[in-house]
């Protein structure tokens, strides 16, 4: 049996109905082979490339390559054809052996040209191959999704997020790196930070400004960030001052907090996926469960102050929410539902998410300090918590199609 000739055929034209089908349609006619099939459509503008193996006895795979001309020009399309060496199993490319795939993402308003040249450079330094590009965003270019196969092992990929860090670094890019498998796309729990992340405001903040001690409060938070306390012992410090706050002002507070844009449409997304939702702060229950109720989590924790005669008495109930207990909670919440921590999201926006987000498959710093964003996964530093799909592959298109048929979204 002879061996079949290859052609690689590349047809190039606005988008209409019908391309695909007619192209195939025309090598099944001939009775060739369909090796191989891409397309990509940008801005209306189309570009099919099939590889079609064709009977060597025919010059140059006639009269199957003449007739997909004869098409084309017909719908008013381009078509190249060039023919592939017969004695190659498969197309020239780059050698992939012993190379892992990961998902590059890059977020941020700023995302151009030269954004793209950055990401496209620091990748080519590392030898990575470029596989994919697809955009995730809708309209504008906000978001796009490189897949890339880089040799090495797991050690490269923090070396890729730092490379593409620093060359980003002055853009306003944000840019993530994740293994590309079946489990980035099978993420079924998250968990949030509440204050500055899940909500707009530091709600013990509010609640120092209700009391008139909102600067000593401030001078302890201070104290903390510098290191000369840790995070329980600062809470406690700083609860003490709200001594004698009516219990009121808090749940007025909690009524009205303000969440940050993109909340309500990242937790509808999640819910109708499937996943579980928590959130996770060191900062109080009478707000967290607020949140649990109005968003529909599955989970609240936070610290409880203490309440007597309608008035705060300056202590908290029970065991305090720590950086490392909000750690254990991620765990315990993931056995608790039966899900693998690589299949877990943790989001923050301060030192004290660190240990959280370093347990989860994927730990995301939002609109965070520099130390933060350099220890996590990934980093959303503008925009709304809603960015965060795209992390997860998500096209803006479809989020919006779901959101769309989601009654009360």
């Amino acid at each position: 049996m002879l061996e079949l000739q290859k052609v690689l055929v590349t047809v190039i034209g606005p988008d209409t109905p019908g391309i695909t089908a007619a192209m195939s349609g025309v090598v099944a006619k001939n009775h060739g082979r369909l090796l191989d099939i891409e397309q990509v459509v940008v801005q209306g503008q189309l570009t099919l490339c099939m590889l079609i193996g064709v009977s060597p006895e025919t010059a140059v795979g006639e009269p199957v390559i003449k007739d997909l001309l004869f098409r084309a020009k017909s719908m008013g399309l381009d078509l190249q054809f060039k023919i592939i060496d017969s004695g190659a199993d498969t197309l020239p490319q780059h050698s992939t052996e012993g190379h892992l795939r990961y998902a590059v993402t890059a977020i941020g308003d700023s995302l151009d040209a030269e954004g793209v040249h950055i990401l496209t450079r620091e990748l080519a330094a590392l030898d990575a191959n470029i596989e994919s590009i697809r955009k995730l965003s809708g309209s504008r270019l906000i978001s796009l999704e490189i897949i890339v196969s880089l040799p090495g092992g797991e050690c490269r990929a923090a070396e890729l997020r730092r490379a593409l860090m620093h060359g980003l670094e002055h853009s306003n890019i944000d840019v993530g790196v994740q293994r590309e498998r079946l489990t980035r796309r099978a993420k079924r729990l998250i968990v949030m930070d509440m204050d500055s992340t899940l909500i707009q405001i530091e709600v013990i903040d509010e609640l120092a400004r209700m009391h008139g001690v909102v600067d000593r409060v401030a001078d302890i938070t201070r104290r903390a960030m510098a290191g000369e306390l840790d995070f329980a012992a600062s809470l406690t410090e700083r609860v003490g001052l709200l001594k004698g706050l009516p219990y009121a002002k808090a749940l007025e507070l909690a009524r009205a907090l303000p969440l940050t844009q993109g909340a309500p449409e990242l937790l509808t997304v999640l819910r109708r996926l499937g996943y579980k939702t928590a959130v996770i702060s060191g900062g109080f229950t009478f707000a967290a469960n607020v949140l649990k109720r109005d968003l529909q989590l599955d989970y609240a924790f936070a610290n409880e102050l203490e309440v007597v005669d309608g008035v705060l008495t300056g202590r908290v109930v029970g065991a305090i929410v720590t950086p490392e207990r909000k750690a254990e909670l991620l765990r315990e919440i993931a056995e608790r539902e039966g899900i693998a921590l690589d299949q877990t999201i943790a989001m923050g926006d301060g030192a004290n998410d660190l240990a959280m987000l370093t347990a989860a498959g994927l730990g995301i710093a939002f609109h965070a300090k520099p130390k933060l964003k350099a220890a996590a996964d990934t980093a959303v530093s503008a925009g709304g918590l809603d960015r965060m799909l795209y992390l997860l592959g998500l096209p803006w298109r479809d989020v919006e199609e779901l959101l769309a048929d989601t009654p009360g979204a």
